[in-house]
Protein backbone atom coordinates (compact mmCIF):
# COMPACT_ATOMS: atom_id res chain seq x y z
CA UNK A 1 0.00 0.00 0.00
CA UNK A 2 2.92 2.40 0.12
CA UNK A 3 2.28 3.06 -3.55
CA UNK A 4 -1.01 4.73 -2.61
CA UNK A 5 0.81 7.40 -0.62
CA UNK A 6 3.11 8.10 -3.55
CA UNK A 7 0.09 8.70 -5.78
CA UNK A 8 0.13 5.26 -7.39
CA UNK A 9 -1.83 2.09 -6.80
CA UNK A 10 -0.95 -1.41 -7.92
CA UNK A 11 -3.17 -3.14 -10.48
CA UNK A 12 -6.46 -4.48 -9.24
CA UNK A 13 -7.39 -8.16 -9.36
CA UNK A 14 -10.07 -8.83 -12.00
CA UNK A 15 -10.52 -12.37 -10.66
CA UNK A 16 -11.31 -11.24 -7.10
CA UNK A 17 -14.89 -11.68 -5.89
CA UNK A 18 -15.04 -8.03 -4.75
CA UNK A 19 -15.89 -5.42 -7.37
CA UNK A 20 -13.21 -2.90 -8.33
CA UNK A 21 -14.68 -0.05 -6.28
CA UNK A 22 -14.61 -2.25 -3.19
CA UNK A 23 -10.98 -3.27 -3.81
CA UNK A 24 -10.00 0.41 -4.02
CA UNK A 25 -11.96 1.17 -0.85
CA UNK A 26 -10.30 -1.71 1.02
CA UNK A 27 -6.80 -0.63 -0.03
CA UNK A 28 -7.20 2.94 1.13
CA UNK A 29 -8.85 1.90 4.38
CA UNK A 30 -6.04 -0.59 5.11
CA UNK A 31 -3.39 2.04 4.36
CA UNK A 32 -5.06 4.48 6.76
CA UNK A 33 -5.57 1.84 9.46
CA UNK A 34 -1.96 0.64 9.25
CA UNK A 35 -0.51 4.15 9.42
CA UNK A 36 0.92 4.21 5.90
CA UNK A 37 -1.47 7.08 5.21
CA UNK A 38 -1.71 9.68 7.96
CA UNK A 39 -4.39 12.27 8.78
CA UNK A 40 -3.94 15.20 6.42
CA UNK A 41 -2.08 13.20 3.74
CA UNK A 42 -3.20 13.99 0.22
CA UNK A 43 -4.43 11.10 -1.93
CA UNK A 44 -4.75 10.90 -5.72
CA UNK A 45 -7.65 12.76 -7.26
CA UNK A 46 -10.48 10.66 -8.68
CA UNK A 47 -9.55 11.90 -12.14
CA UNK A 48 -5.89 10.90 -11.76
CA UNK A 49 -6.77 7.47 -10.38
CA UNK A 50 -9.26 6.91 -13.19
CA UNK A 51 -6.53 7.53 -15.74
CA UNK A 52 -3.94 5.43 -13.91
CA UNK A 53 -6.14 2.36 -13.42
CA UNK A 54 -8.02 2.62 -16.70
CA UNK A 55 -11.40 2.33 -14.98
CA UNK A 56 -14.66 4.19 -15.39
CA UNK A 57 -14.87 7.42 -13.40
CA UNK A 58 -18.00 6.12 -11.69
CA UNK A 59 -16.02 3.21 -10.18
CA UNK A 60 -13.52 5.57 -8.55
CA UNK A 61 -16.29 7.94 -7.39
CA UNK A 62 -18.10 5.03 -5.75
CA UNK A 63 -15.00 4.04 -3.79
CA UNK A 64 -14.25 7.63 -2.73
CA UNK A 65 -17.90 8.25 -1.77
CA UNK A 66 -17.85 5.20 0.50
CA UNK A 67 -14.58 6.31 2.11
CA UNK A 68 -15.96 9.81 2.63
CA UNK A 69 -19.25 8.54 4.06
CA UNK A 70 -17.38 6.52 6.67
CA UNK A 71 -15.17 9.49 7.58
CA UNK A 72 -11.88 8.25 6.14
CA UNK A 73 -11.34 11.04 3.60
CA UNK A 74 -12.44 14.62 2.96
CA UNK A 75 -12.74 16.50 -0.32
CA UNK A 76 -11.19 19.98 -0.16
CA UNK A 77 -12.13 21.28 -3.59
CA UNK A 78 -9.13 22.61 -5.48
CA UNK A 79 -6.91 21.61 -2.57
CA UNK A 80 -7.63 17.98 -3.41
CA UNK A 81 -8.78 15.03 -1.34
CA UNK A 82 -7.07 14.25 1.95
CA UNK A 83 -7.19 11.70 4.75
CA UNK A 84 -9.56 13.13 7.36
CA UNK A 85 -7.64 15.23 9.94
CA UNK A 86 -7.78 13.90 13.48
CA UNK A 87 -8.78 10.47 12.28
CA UNK A 88 -8.05 7.67 14.72
CA UNK A 89 -7.62 4.33 12.99
CA UNK A 90 -10.48 2.01 13.93
CA UNK A 91 -8.69 -1.24 13.18
CA UNK A 92 -4.98 -0.75 13.61
CA UNK A 93 -2.94 -3.38 11.87
CA UNK A 94 0.39 -4.49 13.27
CA UNK A 95 2.96 -4.03 10.55
CA UNK A 96 6.17 -6.00 11.08
CA UNK A 97 9.18 -3.72 10.87
CA UNK A 98 12.72 -4.79 10.10
CA UNK A 99 14.60 -5.44 13.31
CA UNK A 100 17.32 -2.89 13.92
CA UNK A 101 20.81 -4.31 13.64
CA UNK A 102 22.48 -4.65 16.96
CA UNK A 103 25.51 -2.47 17.40
CA UNK A 104 27.38 -5.59 18.43
CA UNK A 105 26.95 -7.25 15.03
CA UNK A 106 29.87 -7.45 12.64
CA UNK A 107 31.03 -4.09 11.38
CA UNK A 108 29.93 -3.11 7.90
CA UNK A 109 32.99 -2.54 5.74
CA UNK A 110 31.04 -0.23 3.46
CA UNK A 111 29.07 2.00 5.88
CA UNK A 112 27.00 4.88 4.50
CA UNK A 113 27.45 7.04 7.62
CA UNK A 114 29.85 9.91 8.32
CA UNK A 115 31.09 9.48 11.89
CA UNK A 116 34.22 10.63 13.71
CA UNK A 117 37.08 8.17 13.10
CA UNK A 118 35.18 6.40 10.29
CA UNK A 119 37.44 4.14 8.28
CA UNK A 120 37.60 4.30 4.50
CA UNK A 121 36.64 7.96 4.12
CA UNK A 122 38.98 10.61 2.71
CA UNK A 123 38.78 14.19 4.03
CA UNK A 124 35.32 15.07 2.75
CA UNK A 125 35.64 18.72 3.78
CA UNK A 126 38.73 19.11 1.60
CA UNK A 127 37.26 17.70 -1.62
CA UNK A 128 37.49 20.35 -4.39
CA UNK A 129 33.76 20.69 -4.96
CA UNK A 130 33.94 23.86 -7.05
CA UNK A 131 36.42 22.37 -9.50
CA UNK A 132 34.39 19.17 -9.66
CA UNK A 133 31.16 21.10 -10.30
CA UNK A 134 32.78 23.11 -13.08
CA UNK A 135 34.15 20.01 -14.78
CA UNK A 136 30.84 18.22 -14.34
CA UNK A 137 28.88 21.06 -15.91
CA UNK A 138 31.29 21.18 -18.82
CA UNK A 139 31.04 17.44 -19.40
CA UNK A 140 27.24 17.59 -19.34
CA UNK A 141 27.16 20.47 -21.83
CA UNK A 142 29.51 18.57 -24.14
CA UNK A 143 27.41 15.38 -24.14
CA UNK A 144 26.54 13.99 -27.56
CA UNK A 145 24.11 11.17 -28.45
CA UNK A 146 27.10 8.82 -28.59
CA UNK A 147 27.77 9.61 -24.91
CA UNK A 148 24.28 8.48 -23.92
CA UNK A 149 24.52 4.84 -24.95
CA UNK A 150 25.93 2.03 -22.83
CA UNK A 151 29.46 2.83 -21.61
CA UNK A 152 32.39 0.64 -22.69
CA UNK A 153 32.52 -2.21 -20.20
CA UNK A 154 36.30 -1.95 -19.83
CA UNK A 155 36.20 1.81 -19.21
CA UNK A 156 36.36 4.97 -21.30
CA UNK A 157 39.48 4.88 -23.50
CA UNK A 158 40.43 8.41 -22.39
CA UNK A 159 40.25 7.47 -18.71
CA UNK A 160 42.23 4.27 -19.26
CA UNK A 161 44.94 6.32 -20.97
CA UNK A 162 45.04 8.86 -18.14
CA UNK A 163 45.30 6.13 -15.49
CA UNK A 164 48.14 4.43 -17.39
CA UNK A 165 50.05 7.71 -17.63
CA UNK A 166 49.47 8.50 -13.94
CA UNK A 167 50.67 5.07 -12.79
CA UNK A 168 53.81 5.33 -14.90
CA UNK A 169 54.82 8.58 -13.21
CA UNK A 170 53.57 8.09 -9.65
CA UNK A 171 53.81 4.34 -9.02
CA UNK A 172 56.53 3.26 -11.43
CA UNK A 173 54.19 0.96 -13.36
CA UNK A 174 54.78 0.63 -17.09
CA UNK A 175 51.51 -0.38 -18.76
CA UNK A 176 49.40 0.41 -21.80
CA UNK A 177 45.78 1.70 -21.69
CA UNK A 178 44.58 -1.69 -22.96
CA UNK A 179 45.85 -3.26 -19.71
CA UNK A 180 43.67 -0.92 -17.62
CA UNK A 181 40.18 -2.09 -16.67
CA UNK A 182 37.87 0.38 -14.93
CA UNK A 183 35.72 -1.27 -12.25
CA UNK A 184 33.07 -0.19 -9.78
CA UNK A 185 35.21 -0.80 -6.70
CA UNK A 186 37.60 -3.20 -4.99
CA UNK A 187 34.99 -5.93 -4.63
CA UNK A 188 34.26 -5.79 -8.35
CA UNK A 189 37.99 -5.93 -9.04
CA UNK A 190 38.50 -9.05 -6.91
CA UNK A 191 35.47 -10.75 -8.44
CA UNK A 192 36.76 -9.99 -11.94
CA UNK A 193 40.19 -11.45 -11.14
CA UNK A 194 38.73 -14.52 -9.45
CA UNK A 195 36.37 -15.27 -12.33
CA UNK A 196 39.25 -14.86 -14.78
CA UNK A 197 41.95 -16.87 -13.00
CA UNK A 198 40.57 -19.09 -10.27
CA UNK A 199 38.31 -22.10 -9.85
CA UNK A 200 36.35 -23.49 -6.95
CA UNK A 201 38.70 -25.39 -4.66
CA UNK A 202 41.76 -23.27 -5.48
CA UNK A 203 43.83 -21.94 -2.58
CA UNK A 204 44.81 -18.29 -2.19
CA UNK A 205 47.17 -16.68 0.32
CA UNK A 206 45.60 -13.84 2.32
CA UNK A 207 47.34 -11.66 4.89
CA UNK A 208 46.32 -12.28 8.50
CA UNK A 209 45.07 -9.86 9.69
CA UNK A 210 43.64 -8.70 6.39
CA UNK A 211 40.67 -6.96 4.78
CA UNK A 212 37.61 -9.12 5.65
CA UNK A 213 35.60 -8.57 2.43
CA UNK A 214 38.34 -10.34 0.47
CA UNK A 215 37.83 -13.48 2.55
CA UNK A 216 34.06 -13.19 2.14
CA UNK A 217 34.23 -12.88 -1.66
CA UNK A 218 36.53 -15.89 -2.01
CA UNK A 219 34.38 -17.89 0.38
CA UNK A 220 31.27 -17.23 -1.73
CA UNK A 221 33.18 -18.46 -4.78
CA UNK A 222 34.26 -21.66 -2.96
CA UNK A 223 37.91 -20.62 -3.07
CA UNK A 224 39.96 -21.53 0.01
CA UNK A 225 41.63 -18.61 1.78
CA UNK A 226 44.94 -19.52 3.43
CA UNK A 227 45.70 -17.16 6.32
CA UNK A 228 49.37 -16.14 6.15
CA UNK A 229 50.68 -14.18 9.17
CA UNK A 230 52.35 -10.78 8.94
CA UNK A 231 55.14 -9.24 10.96
CA UNK A 232 57.12 -5.99 10.81
CA UNK A 233 58.15 -6.73 7.23
CA UNK A 234 54.66 -7.53 6.00
CA UNK A 235 53.39 -10.92 4.84
CA UNK A 236 55.65 -13.74 6.04
CA UNK A 237 56.19 -15.27 2.61
CA UNK A 238 58.06 -18.27 4.01
CA UNK A 239 54.91 -19.19 5.96
CA UNK A 240 52.94 -19.06 2.75
CA UNK A 241 55.42 -21.53 1.24
CA UNK A 242 54.91 -23.82 4.22
CA UNK A 243 51.10 -23.57 4.44
CA UNK A 244 50.22 -23.74 0.75
CA UNK A 245 53.21 -23.89 -1.64
CA UNK A 246 50.93 -24.65 -4.61
CA UNK A 247 48.41 -21.88 -3.99
CA UNK A 248 47.07 -20.28 -7.17
CA UNK A 249 47.36 -16.67 -5.98
CA UNK A 250 48.33 -14.33 -3.16
CA UNK A 251 46.50 -11.11 -2.22
CA UNK A 252 48.84 -8.57 -0.63
CA UNK A 253 48.89 -4.90 0.40
CA UNK A 254 52.60 -4.10 -0.02
CA UNK A 255 52.59 -0.30 0.40
CA UNK A 256 50.66 -0.24 3.69
CA UNK A 257 49.59 -3.63 4.98
CA UNK A 258 45.86 -3.60 5.58
CA UNK A 259 45.26 -2.95 8.46
CA UNK A 260 48.62 -2.85 10.29
CA UNK A 261 50.21 -0.38 7.82
CA UNK A 262 53.77 -1.73 7.65
CA UNK A 263 55.37 -2.04 4.20
CA UNK A 264 56.36 -5.30 2.58
CA UNK A 265 60.16 -5.47 2.63
CA UNK A 266 62.15 -5.66 -0.60
CA UNK A 267 63.46 -9.16 0.15
CA UNK A 268 59.92 -10.45 0.63
CA UNK A 269 58.68 -8.67 -2.49
CA UNK A 270 61.35 -10.46 -4.50
CA UNK A 271 60.60 -13.79 -2.79
CA UNK A 272 56.91 -13.40 -3.57
CA UNK A 273 57.58 -12.60 -7.21
CA UNK A 274 59.95 -15.56 -7.49
CA UNK A 275 57.35 -17.90 -5.96
CA UNK A 276 54.68 -16.71 -8.41
CA UNK A 277 56.96 -17.16 -11.43
CA UNK A 278 58.13 -20.65 -10.39
CA UNK A 279 54.65 -21.92 -9.54
CA UNK A 280 52.63 -20.28 -12.32
CA UNK A 281 50.76 -18.39 -9.59
CA UNK A 282 49.37 -14.86 -9.46
CA UNK A 283 49.89 -11.90 -7.15
CA UNK A 284 47.02 -9.47 -6.56
CA UNK A 285 48.46 -6.17 -5.32
CA UNK A 286 45.88 -4.05 -3.50
CA UNK A 287 47.36 -0.54 -3.50
CA UNK A 288 44.41 1.05 -1.71
CA UNK A 289 46.21 4.11 -0.27
CA UNK A 290 49.80 3.87 -1.46
CA UNK A 291 49.88 7.59 -2.27
CA UNK A 292 49.87 8.53 1.41
CA UNK A 293 53.24 8.16 3.07
CA UNK A 294 54.46 10.77 5.55
CA UNK A 295 58.10 10.02 6.33
CA UNK A 296 59.41 9.73 2.76
CA UNK A 297 58.21 9.55 -0.80
CA UNK A 298 55.56 6.89 -1.60
CA UNK A 299 57.15 3.48 -2.22
CA UNK A 300 57.14 2.07 -5.75
CA UNK A 301 54.44 -0.46 -6.39
CA UNK A 302 55.22 -4.19 -6.29
CA UNK A 303 53.96 -4.25 -9.87
CA UNK A 304 56.91 -2.06 -10.88
CA UNK A 305 59.23 -5.00 -10.03
CA UNK A 306 57.18 -7.54 -12.00
CA UNK A 307 59.28 -8.87 -14.89
CA UNK A 308 57.33 -12.07 -15.50
CA UNK A 309 53.80 -10.66 -15.80
CA UNK A 310 52.48 -12.26 -12.60
CA UNK A 311 51.04 -9.21 -10.79
CA UNK A 312 47.51 -7.84 -11.06
CA UNK A 313 47.54 -4.29 -9.69
CA UNK A 314 44.37 -2.94 -8.03
CA UNK A 315 43.86 0.78 -7.41
CA UNK A 316 40.89 2.88 -6.40
CA UNK A 317 39.56 6.43 -6.51
CA UNK A 318 37.58 5.90 -3.29
CA UNK A 319 40.46 6.83 -0.99
CA UNK A 320 41.97 9.66 -3.04
CA UNK A 321 38.69 11.24 -4.21
CA UNK A 322 35.38 10.02 -2.72
CA UNK A 323 33.78 6.56 -2.34
CA UNK A 324 30.49 7.64 -3.93
CA UNK A 325 32.16 7.72 -7.35
CA UNK A 326 32.29 3.90 -7.29
CA UNK A 327 35.34 3.89 -9.52
CA UNK A 328 38.43 1.73 -9.25
CA UNK A 329 40.84 0.21 -11.74
CA UNK A 330 42.84 -2.91 -12.42
CA UNK A 331 46.14 -3.31 -14.29
CA UNK A 332 46.22 -6.73 -15.98
CA UNK A 333 49.36 -8.51 -17.23
CA UNK A 334 49.48 -8.43 -21.03
CA UNK A 335 49.15 -12.20 -21.27
CA UNK A 336 45.78 -12.11 -19.52
CA UNK A 337 44.17 -9.06 -21.15
CA UNK A 338 42.12 -11.08 -23.63
CA UNK A 339 40.81 -13.42 -20.91
CA UNK A 340 39.83 -10.54 -18.61
CA UNK A 341 38.16 -8.77 -21.54
CA UNK A 342 36.03 -11.86 -22.14
CA UNK A 343 34.99 -12.08 -18.49
CA UNK A 344 34.29 -8.35 -18.38
CA UNK A 345 32.09 -8.56 -21.47
CA UNK A 346 30.15 -11.42 -19.87
CA UNK A 347 29.73 -10.06 -16.35
CA UNK A 348 30.19 -6.29 -16.26
CA UNK A 349 27.82 -3.51 -17.25
CA UNK A 350 30.32 -0.68 -17.28
CA UNK A 351 30.66 2.29 -14.95
CA UNK A 352 28.71 5.54 -15.52
CA UNK A 353 30.16 7.33 -18.51
CA UNK A 354 29.61 10.83 -17.10
CA UNK A 355 31.49 10.02 -13.88
CA UNK A 356 34.36 8.59 -15.89
CA UNK A 357 34.43 11.68 -18.11
CA UNK A 358 34.67 14.00 -15.10
CA UNK A 359 37.48 11.94 -13.53
CA UNK A 360 39.28 11.96 -16.88
CA UNK A 361 39.16 15.77 -17.05
CA UNK A 362 40.16 16.00 -13.38
CA UNK A 363 43.32 13.99 -14.05
CA UNK A 364 44.14 15.50 -17.44
CA UNK A 365 44.04 19.09 -16.16
CA UNK A 366 46.39 18.34 -13.25
CA UNK A 367 43.80 18.61 -10.47
CA UNK A 368 44.27 15.00 -9.42
CA UNK A 369 48.01 15.28 -8.79
CA UNK A 370 47.58 18.58 -6.95
CA UNK A 371 44.76 17.13 -4.84
CA UNK A 372 46.92 14.19 -3.76
CA UNK A 373 49.75 16.55 -2.81
CA UNK A 374 47.39 18.69 -0.72
CA UNK A 375 45.85 15.64 0.95
CA UNK A 376 49.27 14.20 1.77
CA UNK A 377 50.14 17.42 3.63
CA UNK A 378 46.70 17.68 5.27
CA UNK A 379 46.71 14.05 6.41
CA UNK A 380 50.17 14.39 7.93
CA UNK A 381 48.85 17.33 9.98
CA UNK A 382 45.62 15.62 10.98
CA UNK A 383 47.45 12.42 11.84
CA UNK A 384 49.75 14.30 14.21
CA UNK A 385 46.86 16.28 15.73
CA UNK A 386 44.75 13.15 16.25
CA UNK A 387 47.57 11.29 17.97
CA UNK A 388 48.31 14.24 20.24
CA UNK A 389 44.63 14.70 21.06
CA UNK A 390 44.00 11.05 21.91
CA UNK A 391 47.17 10.51 23.93
CA UNK A 392 46.09 13.08 26.52
CA UNK A 393 42.95 11.34 27.86
CA UNK A 394 43.77 7.80 26.70
CA UNK A 395 47.55 7.50 27.05
CA UNK A 396 47.30 5.24 30.12
CA UNK A 397 44.68 2.98 28.57
CA UNK A 398 46.12 2.31 25.14
CA UNK A 399 49.18 2.59 22.89
CA UNK A 400 49.00 4.22 19.48
CA UNK A 401 50.91 2.48 16.69
CA UNK A 402 52.36 5.16 14.43
CA UNK A 403 53.22 3.73 11.02
CA UNK A 404 54.89 5.71 8.20
CA UNK A 405 51.81 5.85 5.98
CA UNK A 406 48.14 5.12 5.51
CA UNK A 407 44.88 6.78 6.51
CA UNK A 408 44.18 5.28 9.94
CA UNK A 409 45.67 4.67 13.37
CA UNK A 410 45.90 1.50 15.46
CA UNK A 411 44.95 1.93 19.11
CA UNK A 412 46.38 -1.01 21.06
CA UNK A 413 44.22 -1.62 24.14
CA UNK A 414 46.01 -2.27 27.41
CA UNK A 415 44.95 -5.06 29.74
CA UNK A 416 42.22 -7.50 28.82
CA UNK A 417 39.75 -5.10 27.21
CA UNK A 418 37.68 -6.42 24.32
CA UNK A 419 38.14 -4.44 21.13
CA UNK A 420 34.80 -5.70 19.77
CA UNK A 421 32.91 -4.55 22.85
CA UNK A 422 34.54 -1.13 22.89
CA UNK A 423 34.00 -0.65 19.13
CA UNK A 424 30.33 -1.52 19.57
CA UNK A 425 29.94 0.94 22.46
CA UNK A 426 31.60 3.66 20.42
CA UNK A 427 29.17 3.12 17.56
CA UNK A 428 26.28 3.35 20.01
CA UNK A 429 27.60 6.77 21.07
CA UNK A 430 28.05 8.10 17.54
CA UNK A 431 31.78 7.36 17.15
CA UNK A 432 33.30 4.88 14.74
CA UNK A 433 35.91 2.19 15.23
CA UNK A 434 36.64 -1.23 13.83
CA UNK A 435 37.90 -4.05 16.01
CA UNK A 436 41.18 -5.58 14.87
CA UNK A 437 39.75 -8.95 15.97
CA UNK A 438 37.26 -8.71 13.08
CA UNK A 439 40.18 -8.52 10.64
CA UNK A 440 41.76 -11.73 11.95
CA UNK A 441 41.06 -15.10 10.35
CA UNK A 442 39.18 -17.18 12.87
CA UNK A 443 37.98 -14.08 14.71
CA UNK A 444 40.80 -12.98 16.95
CA UNK A 445 43.72 -14.87 18.33
CA UNK A 446 44.62 -12.47 21.10
CA UNK A 447 44.69 -9.21 19.15
CA UNK A 448 42.87 -6.36 20.87
CA UNK A 449 43.04 -3.02 19.11
CA UNK A 450 40.84 -0.40 17.51
CA UNK A 451 41.24 0.88 13.97
CA UNK A 452 40.30 4.55 13.64
CA UNK A 453 40.74 7.00 10.79
CA UNK A 454 42.15 10.49 11.28
CA UNK A 455 41.27 11.91 7.87
CA UNK A 456 38.12 13.73 9.04
CA UNK A 457 39.40 14.82 12.48
CA UNK A 458 39.89 18.53 11.98
CA UNK A 459 41.94 19.47 15.07
CA UNK A 460 43.72 18.30 18.19
CA UNK A 461 40.93 19.78 20.30
CA UNK A 462 38.34 17.68 18.46
CA UNK A 463 40.47 14.57 19.00
CA UNK A 464 40.77 15.35 22.72
CA UNK A 465 36.99 15.70 23.00
CA UNK A 466 36.44 12.37 21.31
CA UNK A 467 39.20 10.82 23.42
CA UNK A 468 37.41 11.82 26.63
CA UNK A 469 34.23 10.32 25.23
CA UNK A 470 36.02 7.04 24.53
CA UNK A 471 37.52 7.06 28.02
CA UNK A 472 34.03 7.05 29.54
CA UNK A 473 33.18 3.97 27.50
CA UNK A 474 36.19 1.93 28.56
Amino acid sequence: MTTVKAGKISPLDPAAPEPFYRQIYDRFRSAIASGLLHPGDRIPSARALTKELGLARGTIDAAYSLLAAEGYIEARGQAGTIVAPGLTPRTPVAIPTPQARSSTTTTSFRPDSILPFQMGLPALDAFPRKIWARLGARCVRAMQPSDMVHPPVCGLPALRAQIAAYLGVSRGISCSPSQIFVTSGYRHTIELIAHSLLNAGDRVWLENPGYPPTRDILDHMKIEAVAVPVDREGMVVSEGFRLAPRARAAVVTPAHQSPLSMSLSLSRRLALLDWAARNDAWIIEDDYDGEYRYVSRPLPALKSLDRDGRVFYSGTFSKVLVPSLRLAYLVVPESEVERVEQITEALAGGCPRLTQAIVTAFIAEGHFARHIQRMRKLYAERRQATVAGLEGPLGKRLRIDLQPGGMHLILRLQGRRSDRRLAARMREEGLYAEALSDWMAGGGGGASALLVSFTNISSQRAAETFGRQILKLM
